[in-house]
């Protein structure tokens, strides 16, 4: 912990100096081999594996073709989301109860077949 003359410790200080290489997040073609990996993935699922730990009530919209949703993931991890909807590689599962264009889950649209 860093702190100023008076020992207090200071808010501006970079918090990069103990996180590990890997603690960036995933990269896209991670999600994709593990959405693809199971026929329907749950969001909490995606963090939960990844370890996407962000903030109680972080919510990015995303621009889908049918129009935009809101993901519940680290702005970084919805874009890629985003990108592989857009690609056509995912669907998305969207809220029922109440009915708002929020993705509760993932599903692969071209399963990987296993000989």
């Amino acid at each position: 912990m860093t702190t100023d003359d008076t020992h207090a410790p200071l808010e501006d200080a970079p918090a990069t100096a103990n996180v590990p290489a890997d603690a960036a997040g995933p990269t896209a073609a991670q999600l994709r081999r593990f959405i693809k990996s199971r026929p329907y993935v749950p969001l909490h699922e995606l963090r939960r594996r990844f370890e996407l730990n962000g903030d109680l009530d972080e919510v990015c919209a995303v621009d889908v073709p049918d129009g935009q949703v809101f993901v519940g993931l680290p702005p970084r991890e919805a874009q890629f989301i985003g990108a592989l909807v857009r690609d056509g590689d995912i669907g998305l599962e969207l809220s029922q109860d109440p009915a708002a264009p929020i993705v509760v889950g993932v599903f692969p649209m071209k399963p990987v077949t296993r000989n």
